[in-house]
């Protein structure tokens, strides 16, 4: 939910920059910088304060295996590199990062909207 609060409000913000930026680095910076916030702070924030808690009342070090959480970030570090290694390619191929033809932008969504699709599958299963 709070990932949903703070990121539809930059969707709309990263929407505008697009639209008005002859590139899309402000549009690409600020989608990066709150998904960056919202993982650091929607991770760290809670540890932190369960490590705080633990640590207060049972004496005891706060301690999370990393078993599935280390595949997750696994898989996401390798969905983002070629996240951005298609954005680098875009801005050399078609320009910048955004626009282009119809075909090229739908299907680098398509694509996209895919890898985060497959990060999805393989965090679950």
């Amino acid at each position: 939910m709070v990932a949903l609060g703070t990121s539809l409000p930059d969707t709309f913000a990263s929407m505008n920059a697009a639209k008005n930026s002859d590139n899309a680095d402000a549009a690409i910076a600020n989608i990066t910088g709150s998904n960056a916030v919202n993982v650091y702070l929607g991770l760290g924030l809670p540890w932190a304060m369960a490590s705080i808690y633990w640590q207060s009342n049972m004496n005891k070090d706060y301690e999370v295996k990393a078993g599935p959480l280390a595949f997750s970030v696994v898989v996401f570090l390798i969905t983002a590199l070629i996240c951005f290694a298609v954005l680098i390619a875009r801005r050399f191929f078609v320009g910048g990062e955004l626009g282009g033809d119809k075909t090229g932008r739908y299907a680098t969504g398509i694509f996209l909207f895919g890898l985060w699709g497959l990060y999805i599958l393989m965090s679950t299963l």
